[in-house]
């Protein structure tokens, strides 16, 4: 059952996120999809319907999320914490490969999130690959 979030909640969320996932950076206008708010600590885990445990999530990042808060990372094989978008940098964790199609893992976090949400599946591969030839991708972040 999902949880009631109110209008100007709504908006704050957008607008933190710039209308793109929190995950992989998609933006929602590149997509035919809409967005999903995102429960980061899930209800079922305490998580409360706040802006700070809030995001905007792509449809694909929100199902594989599901209700985890944790993954291993693929390299030193430890169970680690996802990445909060929230509280924590994208550019921190992530950063993308030079020809802008794949996500790369700069940390535990980062690596972790990457595998668990699939963030670099074939199929989103090569949409970004499409993206960047329209000059769309990746995005200019901070």
């Amino acid at each position: 059952m999902s949880a009631y979030i109110p209008v100007k909640l709504q908006r704050q969320v957008r607008d933190r996120f710039s209308n793109c996932c929190a995950y992989c950076r998609t933006a929602e206008t590149l997509t035919v999809t809409t967005f999903e708010f995102e429960h980061i600590m899930p209800r079922s885990a305490g998580g409360e319907t706040v802006l700070e445990n809030l995001c905007l999530s792509c449809p694909s990042c929100n199902r594989y999320k599901a209700q985890s808060q944790t993954a291993t990372d693929p390299l030193t094989e430890e169970i680690v914490s996802l990445f909060h978008p929230y509280f924590q940098i994208w550019i921190d964790h992530f950063g993308w490969s030079e020809d802008g199609t794949e996500i790369i893992g700069l940390t535990p976090i980062g690596r972790g999130t990457i595998a668990a949400l699939k963030m670099n599946r074939p199929q989103v591969t090569r949409v970004r690959q499409m993206w960047v030839k329209m000059g769309e991708h990746p995005p200019k972040l901070e």
